[in-house]
């Protein structure tokens, strides 16, 4: 994981004279507020603009908020069309019930005896 996260460029760690990545005690912080914004559903680019932001409490309303309410509106844009499109399938499960099709299935299910192909 940390390793993504460094890759991703989201952590920066030092490194040993033998190569081993040294995280200081503020990296423990670093990697929650990645994790909650992973979880929020942010992509890591946007959470790379936003670490600096989070992590310094006087730029968070001036530069974090105007960035997260942005995918807040995004959010309630992709709900919206989520709730349009469950009401549609709803609506279509409802008015099968009564369809010509779904009652002649019905019919031959509870009468197989007058299916048309049998003599």
């Amino acid at each position: 994981m940390l390793r993504y996260y460094e890759s991703r460029g989201l952590l920066s760690p030092t490194r040993s004279s033998s190569g081993q990545r040294l995280f200081d005690r503020g990296t423990v912080t670093t990697v929650r507020h990645i994790r909650w914004l992973l979880s929020a559903g942010l992509p890591t680019r946007v959470i790379r603009e936003l670490l600096d932001c989070i992590e310094d409490p006087y730029r968070i309303e001036s530069c974090a908020v105007p960035v997260l309410l942005e995918h807040v509106h995004a959010y309630e844009q992709q709900i919206a069309e989520l709730t349009t499109t469950r009401q549609a399938l709803q609506g279509l499960i409802e008015a099968s019930g009564t369809s010509v099709a779904s009652q002649a299935i019905s019919q031959e299910v509870h009468n197989p005896a007058a299916r048309r192909d049998e003599p």
